[in-house]
Formats: C-alpha cells, structure tokens, sequence
C-alpha cells in the first residue's frame, strides 16, 4: 500500500441531539464514550485525518474539547442555512474553533444534494454559502463536503470552476493525501474501535479496493 495513503474519518453528530433530525440521519450519531475511544484509537496514526459535517452544536460542545485534549485538528464542515439555529453551531462557535486551529470548509446551505440542482439551487450551494462562511470566518473557504455524499461528473466539472481546492465524498475508500477528490469513511452508530480496526484501519484487499475504486469511477463519470 503507497505510503501517501490517507483514511478520511467523518464524524456527524455526537451524544444526544439538540435537534430534530432528518430521516435516516440518526444513524450517524455516535455516542459520546464511542467517540472518545476512536479518539485515543487514531491519535497516533499519521494515516488518518478527521472531519465533522452537517454543523451540529456537538462539533464545539463535545468534539472541540475532546480533539484540544488529544492535541489532534479536524476540518467542519458547516451549513450555512443552520447556523444559530437550536442544536446547530453558532456564529460564535464557528469561530472559536477557527481560533483553536481547526479548518472550516462549507456544507452547502440547506443540506440538501448538489447533483441535479437548477442554477439558482447551485449558486446558493456552492457559492452563496461558502461566501457567507469566508466572510464570517475572515479567511478563504476552498474545502468542500458533497451533502449525502451524492456526486456527478457536472457537480464536479462546476466545483473544479469555482476553485474549490479540496472535494470530500462519503465513498468508503482510502484517499491518496494529496488527490482533490477525498473519500471518507463516515463513522456510524454501530461502530466501535474494533470494527473500524478492522474494516478501515487495516489496509484493504485487492477486491475491496478495486470494487471501491470502481464506484468512484462510476459516480465521476456519470
């Protein structure tokens, strides 16, 4: 396996939500004892880099702390149409993690899929949000993260346009560190440390990673 292999880890939400959530989304919600032992899992491991998506409150209350302690940085992934709101990140808090090291990229808006969006959809997406976002934050916002990890060839082709510099996936796959396209392995309510050691830690088979690689290919060229 390259050495310049990198496991892009997501986290969504942690602990107990302060928010109704969407249909489906409750599994990406781990528990707080969970989060802390994948922590103290990977903190030593060079392999692998982290991220948070979706802006929920968690991302400041219980992530932040817990990643100071650890002396460990991640990027978040905020949505701009949530910010202040009950459960979701504040301005505020925004900026508190951007003054503790940690890079902020945009979510979009509404968190609602970019594929397939008409032009007024796609501006308020991947523009409007991200301006909103670099304005708060006073500093460039050039990372991306596909809401529900839904991705084409066009969706691409626009995001290369607008100068985006990093485009993270839920595509369970291991990334090349320095590729613009970065798979993740979204981390969900059933798995714990063994499970990850075993099914995204470990480097994977030959059929495992042509099969994902496969998949990729099929949604970039779609």
């Amino acid at each position: 396996m390259d050495e310049r292999r990198t496991i892009n880890l997501c986290f969504h939400g942690i602990g107990t939500p302060a928010r109704d959530l969407e249909i489906g989304e409750a599994h990406y919600w781990v528990r707080t004892t969970v989060f802390h032992a994948i922590l103290d899992a990977v903190a030593d491991d060079p392999r692998v880099r982290i991220s948070f998506d979706d802006g929920n409150a968690s991302d400041a209350e219980i992530a932040l702390p817990a990643l100071r302690e650890r002396g460990l940085t991640a990027t978040f992934f905020v949505l701009s149409g949530r910010l202040d709101e009950p459960g979701s990140l504040s301005r505020e808090q925004v900026l508190e993690l951007r003054d503790t090291g940690m890079a902020i990229g945009t979510h979009g808006h509404a968190h609602r899929p970019w594929r397939g969006l008409d032009p007024a959809a796609t501006h308020a997406e991947l523009e409007d949000a991200r301006e909103e976002l670099a304005e708060l934050v006073e500093q460039p916002v050039d990372e991306a993260a596909l809401p529900l990890g839904r991705y084409d060839r066009a969706l691409l082709a626009t995001l290369r346009r607008l100068g985006y510099g990093t485009v993270h996936t839920s595509d369970r796959r291991w990334a090349r560190g320095d590729a613009w396209l970065q798979p993740r392995f979204s981390v969900r309510d059933h798995d714990t440390v063994a499970r990850l050691q075993r099914e995204v830690l470990r480097p994977p088979t030959l059929p495992t990673r042509t099969r994902g690689e496969l998949v990729g290919l099929v949604k970039r060229f779609r």
